[in-house]
């Protein structure tokens, strides 16, 4: 059984600093993404509608990796919640949405929230608390 242990911790040891080894990797294509972006964004034409919607749509794809890096390196249910409700918004905001769209991705919000509510793991009283 000790060898089993000892393999163990070893997988545990390599996944642990593999996922490290991604986030920081992810950070780093974050970093020059938004070097593009603020390249790419004061170039654009401003007066267009279609720019604004370019920016969001950078804005959300930087927070996505955000909460990609924090889901990589807590584990954590929230993280993992509040990933995908960010990779929702980013799909809503696409100016070609069909109803259904708009419906599942509405439908997504709503099972996101029941989720968080149901499965998290801080007692009610203090969620009360932090929210007056």
């Amino acid at each position: 059984m000790p060898r089993v242990a000892g393999v163990s911790e070893l997988l545990r040891r390599v996944t642990l600093w593999s996922e490290r080894i991604l986030a920081i990797s992810i950070l780093m294509g974050m970093a020059v993404f938004f070097y593009g972006s603020l390249s790419a964004m004061g170039t654009e034409n401003w007066s267009h509608v279609d720019t604004l919607y370019d920016l969001i749509n950078r804005i959300l794809l930087l927070v996505i990796c955000l909460e990609l890096i924090r889901t990589l390196l807590t584990h954590e249910l929230e993280a993992v919640l509040e990933l995908l409700a960010f990779v929702v918004a980013r799909k809503t905001m696409k100016p070609d949405l069909t109803v259904i769209d708009i419906l599942l991705c509405s439908l997504s919000f709503v099972i996101l929230l029941a989720a968080r509510k149901y499965l998290s793991r801080k007692p009610q009283s203090l969620e009360i608390e932090a929210s007056h």
